[in-house]
């Protein structure tokens, strides 16, 4: 296989596994009955004028298992935390007691659990796409090599390993989501 078909597959191994990461980091954010700090990574308060993540302006730490703290910096920005907690739509109703903010993690209902399931189904399949994706991107790229002198038979050998390629990310897909299922629908 010449230089220029093995970059083209590492280009899009690498590809692939920030795929992943991004879906590992998507699903995180999707709580599931328990207190976790990384569900406010993407959670933006305006400091100043300046949007900023919510974990630059404040301390959030773990209570016990159902309950989070935030802890601002700054006094006066316990409003904006406590108004971007409210806007972002997770699911949570912040409790401002002057100094910090509490955040109490309702149990969660069978019909919740299976909104949070189709939820992570959903990210998946954005997951998937992507995946497929850079599989397109990639023969498209063995295609053109084709045309420029590559053999036929060279070019069907590295279309089959990126088709390898992305069978083996899709099966990481779906362990993460059968994983992610199963978390959540625990009670």
């Amino acid at each position: 296989m010449t230089e220029d078909i093995s970059t083209i597959i590492a280009a899009g191994e690498e590809l692939m596994r920030k795929a992943i990461s991004h879906l590992e980091s998507e699903l995180t954010k999707i709580r599931a009955g328990k207190a976790n700090p990384q569900m406010f990574d993407s959670v933006i308060v305006d400091y100043y004028g300046s949007p900023m993540p919510i974990n630059q302006v404040a301390n959030i730490s773990v209570m016990d298992a159902r309950t989070l703290s935030i802890q601002p910096w700054e006094k006066n920005m316990l409003q904006p935390i406590e108004r971007a907690i409210i806007n972002s739509n997770l699911g949570v109703t912040p409790q401002n007691d002057g100094v910090l903010i509490r955040i109490f993690m309702p149990p969660l209902t069978e019909e919740r659990r299976r909104e949070l399931v189709k939820r992570c189904q959903g990210e998946g399949e954005q997951c998937k796409i992507a995946v497929r994706n850079i599989r397109r991107d990639a023969i498209e790229n063995i295609k053109k090599q084709q045309k420029n002198g590559l053999s036929e038979d060279a070019a069907k050998d590295a279309e089959a390993e990126v088709q390898q390629l992305t069978d083996r990310y899709t099966a990481v897909v779906e362990k993460h989501l059968a994983a992610k299922e199963k978390e959540i629908m625990a009670v």
